[in-house]
């Protein structure tokens, strides 16, 4: 849908990004009864980070207690489970089992039982070999523990009620509007090709780009791109459920994830570069292989095909500890109603209706 410049003055809030994150904060302040539009450089919704992702709906067991990434997870993951019912979104609560290899990763794993219990997860059941051989045969390893609230979801289906929500309250998208300017003139003003707006309250959900757009106004952020590979699994998949191995730096590890055909891919894997390049790379091969041999030995590289990359826009360069989400208001950019959405990568799917909501309290 798109807009022109007479009628575009009349929005009380612009949403920059049309992504699962500016889709899910513009369909909530729409629901409030703000006029809101969004603005979208792509023609499409959702077509970089938001859709070349794991879709997973994540617990909230690795985050560190008291973040937001904790907290707007295990919100967003109820909230999420809701929404997906209720608007006939496809999913599936499939659950996951993160699993030991070796000696060595079972204190890590009891780490994550106990972060589970301080983020309000629940329990997190340990299941000995004999157990995780029950559940999936395929899988070597030692032990592991079980998360029965982890989800898969189809995340074009799920932006595309957000969007359905947006404009059936009366927002809209403007698709190929990319901001050429932002800056603080009496208010603020956002300038695209065809459109000059002066609403009360910009949003920065721009994903990869946010950083940069929140220059404009002052605020200085950078981020780090982050690619990952994924591959598919040709064939019937062996799994029954997702297998994630310890985390590593950057990411969760290389793991398996079920679409909702129940199609198997293995990734994402970790190359930090700059700029968007979603080339993908089969030099990777070999690493993933040996990844994934190392959780599920029988298998067969040739029906390992290459599938999609994904860029997580990081706020943390390499060899730092990962940094927390930024949902910030106008009492911390200090620019009168501006508000910031940063480093929104996993579990950004997952917490982005309970982002939603700090956006209303902020700006409502």
């Amino acid at each position: 849908m798109t807009t022109d410049r007479s009628s575009a003055e009349d929005f009380d809030i612009v949403v920059v990004g049309g992504g699962v994150i500016g889709l899910a904060v513009g369909q909530a302040l729409a629901r409030e009864g703000r006029e809101v539009l969004i603005l979208e450089k792509q023609d499409a919704i959702g077509t970089e980070t938001s859709s070349r992702n794991s879709e997973v709906i994540h617990a909230g067991i690795y985050y560190p207690a008291g973040s937001l990434k904790a907290e707007l997870c295990v919100r967003g993951k109820h909230l999420l489970y809701e929404h997906c019912k209720s608007h006939h979104v496809p999913h599936e609560h499939i659950g996951k089992l993160i699993v030991a290899t070796s000696q060595d990763h079972f204190p890590v794993l009891k780490a994550y039982q106990q972060q589970a219990l301080v983020n309000g997860v629940g329990e997190l059941p340990w299941l000995t070999q004999q157990e995780i051989e029950a559940k999936e045969p395929t899988v070597s390893c030692i032990g592991g523990i079980w998360s029965p609230t982890t989800g898969i979801i189809d995340s074009h289906a799920f932006m595309l009620s957000l969007e359905g929500e947006l404009e059936a309250h009366g927002g809209m998208v403007a698709f190929l509007s990319e901001v050429r300017d932002l800056r603080v003139e009496s208010g603020l003003r956002v300038t695209t090709s065809e459109l000059s707006l002066a609403p009360r309250v910009v949003i920065n959900a721009a994903g990869l780009d946010a950083p940069a757009l929140g220059r404009r106004v002052g605020r200085d952020f950078r981020t780090y791109y982050a690619k990952g590979h994924y591959y598919t699994l040709s064939g019937k998949s062996p799994f029954n459920h997702l297998v994630y191995p310890i985390a590593d730096e950057g990411g969760l590890g290389v793991h398996v994830t079920l679409d909702m055909a129940h199609q198997a891919r293995f990734g994402p894997d970790v190359v930090w570069q700059c700029g968007h390049d979603y080339t993908f790379d089969e030099s990777r091969r070999a690493q993933f292989v040996a990844a994934i041999h190392a959780y599920y030995p029988d298998l067969d590289e040739s029906k390992l095909q290459p599938g999609y990359t994904g860029i997580r826009p990081k706020l943390a360069p390499q060899g730092e500890p990962a940094s927390d989400f930024v949902v910030n208001g106008p009492d911390e950019t200090g620019v009168e109603g501006y508000v910031e959405l940063l480093g929104i990568e996993s579990p950004g799917l997952t917490a982005s209706l309970a982002i939603a909501e700090r956006v209303v309290e902020m700006v409502c």
